[in-house]
């Protein structure tokens, strides 16, 4: 999927979309990378798997799912935000900061019940999210200047509000944790969230008006205004549905790890940028798609874990994971010169 172009009026109906039209230039590049990214995927693990047998176990793929699982929830909330031109650096405060309120909420013999727990850190992290929103919809300021405060602002609540303290796994209910490691129909039901997650973002992203509006901002934010998008209102809503995906990924986390501390999340919104970009989700925004970024996250998550397993530094880990958030950005400089023009063909046609 790609970028859309152009931007139609307010109110009026969806546009048809020809049954003989075929993908654009865009969506050929973007089809061609996301190809590129499972093969990528593909030979790392035939190379790891030759190094060691073990790799392809039911237990080392598990591991690796589930760790990504858990970025891939927050990669779907930060390529809403990144496909309107923001960007949101405080998903791993808002993950900590909700993975311990939804503990807090149910720790200890007299805690609430587990569905209060999950509403109570979903509902965190949407609070935070709402923060970050109005900070950058009225305050003016770039997201990324006010996603770096709020990033220390929340981690610094996180800590004020645990005190040094951590909740344990002994703390919170049984029948909770057991999220964390319960299956179904074979695969770990934290898996079975994050694949929930992805393809109701990609068919929203895909299939809805609202959800290509997010596009148009991106790709040109005052022509969308001025096409009668209401551009506040969605970058609003796109910075709450980031905090409220960080919010499950809180409770995700705590589920799967059982305890839970202020530095919980610390140091994942990288990780979940890096997926984001390397999975094609352009910087300058109007570019990606959730399902790019979800690969993304799969294959940076595979490459934590096949490195040391190829006895490779390190170094070379952080080295490699920087050269392709290189050739990501690379990338999408070719795409935002092709997509330019194109605009200036279709600006052509209508004169």
């Amino acid at each position: 999927m790609s970028a859309p172009t152009r931007v139609a009026p307010a109110g009026a109906a969806k546009p048809s979309v020809k049954s003989d039209e075929g993908p654009s230039p865009i969506e050929k590049v973007l089809q061609v990378r996301s190809l590129g990214i499972l093969a990528a995927l593909i030979v790392l693990i035939v190379v790891t798997t030759m190094q060691n047998s073990n790799f392809l176990s039911s237990q080392s793929i598990r591991d690796i799912l589930l760790a990504a699982s858990i970025v891939g929830v927050l990669v779907v909330g930060q390529t809403v935000v990144m496909i309107t031109k923001n960007i949101d650096l405080s998903v791993g405060s808002v993950l900590g900061l909700s993975a311990f309120a939804a503990g807090s909420v149910m720790k200890g013999a007299d805690g609430a019940p587990i569905v209060v727990g999950i509403l109570a850190g979903i509902a965190v992290g949407a609070i935070c999210g709402l923060a970050n929103a109005l900070l950058v919809r009225f305050g003016g300021v770039p997201a990324l200047v006010v996603t770096l405060g709020t990033m220390y602002i929340f981690r610094g609540i996180a800590y004020l509000w645990a005190g040094g303290e951590q909740i344990t796994a002994d703390e919170m209910p049984s029948n909770f944790l057991t999220l964390g490691t319960a299956t179904l129909f074979g695969v770990p039901v934290l898996v079975v969230v994050a694949v929930v997650a992805v393809v109701l973002a990609g068919v929203y992203l895909r299939r809805y008006r609202s959800g290509r509006d997010l596009y148009a901002i991106g790709s040109n934010g005052h022509a969308a205004e001025l096409a009668g998008i209401a551009v506040g209102k969605r970058i609003l809503l796109a910075f709450v549905f980031s905090g409220a995906m960080a919010g499950i990924a809180g409770v995700m986390f705590a589920a799967r790890f059982g305890t839970v501390d202020a530095a919980a999340g610390s140091g994942y919104e990288l990780n979940v940028i890096a997926a984001a970009v390397v999975g094609g989700v352009a910087v300058v925004g109007g570019v990606g798609t959730v399902w790019g970024a979800a690969l993304g996250a799969l294959l940076l998550t595979t490459i934590n874990s096949s490195l040391p397993v190829l006895q490779i530094n390190q170094f070379w880990q952080q080295a490699i994971v920087g050269a392709l958030i290189l050739i990501a950005i690379a990338a999408d400089r070719l795409l935002a010169v092709r997509a330019a023009q194109q605009l200036r063909k279709r600006s052509a046609h209508v004169d």
